[in-house]
């Protein structure tokens, strides 16, 4: 309560239009990407999938940047800030959750990524001072709790094997990672470079440290040339990677990081959706209220 009181939260705008569509955008892309990089874990190395999903991602952007005239020669002081968002977003925070998947339930991985709402709102408040006001607080432990219920089951089974504890750990570095870049990213925003450069410049440094730390690991970068594998990593690749990171990162710019990070909450429930038509996944009464938590704190989260 002292976040509040010492910065008291001014009236924002409400959300436009535009707004809307790319957070629905972030949300569905996002919450079927859980089912994709299912189809990834198995005998390829976590570092290696997600190094060829940013080749590719980073590739498509270079060329639609390129097309589309935006600003791609910067002075090497500005890439230290796009190695930091690839270093952040588009490399350290995949690889983590991948090894934290290896011992941790997917619901509970998805538990975890929902709290980015908090982490974006406290290092908001640390690193920008931005304001915390008791609606948005109390929305995003709403959506924390919501989702908990939702995935209580998995928890409620779960190790506390030390190789459990050892992936939860794995799963907050993963999402402090993820937040540390939503940082990164509203700074450079601030400083009048554009999305898209941005974004295109993380994905190259992003594959760029996830290939040299593979080949200190002596990994192979060879893949699964099945299907499943390869559709998985053209989706996460161009879907989740290229359009829902554009989306949500100017969406991040647009309506602040608090606003923006409750995406992270909604799209367990897409992702819940998805696992009832592809893997039969069971609604019980918890799951049902836990709906309505996030439903509910997605709706103070939003409003005006």
């Amino acid at each position: 309560m002292s976040v509040t009181a010492a910065l008291p939260s001014s009236p924002r705008p409400g959300l436009t239009t535009t707004d809307y569509t790319l957070y629905s955008i972030t949300v569905f892309a996002w919450g079927f990407s859980w089912i994709a990089m299912k189809w990834q874990v198995g005998s390829v190395p976590p570092e290696v999938s997600v190094f060829w999903r940013f080749v590719l991602a980073a590739s498509v952007m270079f060329a639609w940047s390129a097309a589309k005239g935006h600003r791609l020669l910067f002075p090497p002081k500005t890439h230290i800030r796009f190695a930091a968002l690839g270093l952040f977003i588009f490399s350290t925070n995949f690889t983590l959750f991948y090894y934290g998947a290896q011992s941790v339930p997917s619901g509970l991985l998805a538990v975890f990524f929902s709290t980015a709402s908090i982490f974006n709102m406290v290092l908001g408040f640390i690193l920008f001072r931005q304001s915390v006001s008791r609606t948005a607080l109390l929305a995003a432990c709403l959506g924390f709790c919501g989702v908990a219920l939702m995935f209580w089951p998995q928890i409620n089974g779960t190790s506390t094997s030390v190789e459990a504890a050892i992936g939860l750990g794995l799963c907050v570095l993963g999402t402090l990672s993820f937040c540390l870049g939503n940082m990164v990213s509203a700074s450079t925003q601030k400083k009048g470079f554009g999305v898209a450069s941005a974004t295109t410049w993380g994905m190259f440094y992003g594959a760029v440290l996830l290939g040299l730390f593979a080949w200190l690991s002596g990994d192979s970068f060879a893949v699964d040339m099945t299907p499943a594998y390869l559709g998985g990593l053209v989706y996460l690749a161009i879907v989740a990677s290229v359009i829902a990171f554009g989306s949500y990162l100017t969406l991040l710019g647009r309506i602040g990081s608090d606003r923006a990070g409750y995406a992270t909450v909604l799209f367990p429930v897409v992702a819940l959706s998805v696992s009832t038509l592809f893997e039969g996944y069971v609604w019980t009464f918890p799951a049902l209220v836990g709906l309505a938590f996030v439903l509910f704190g997605n709706v103070l989260m939003l409003r005006r």
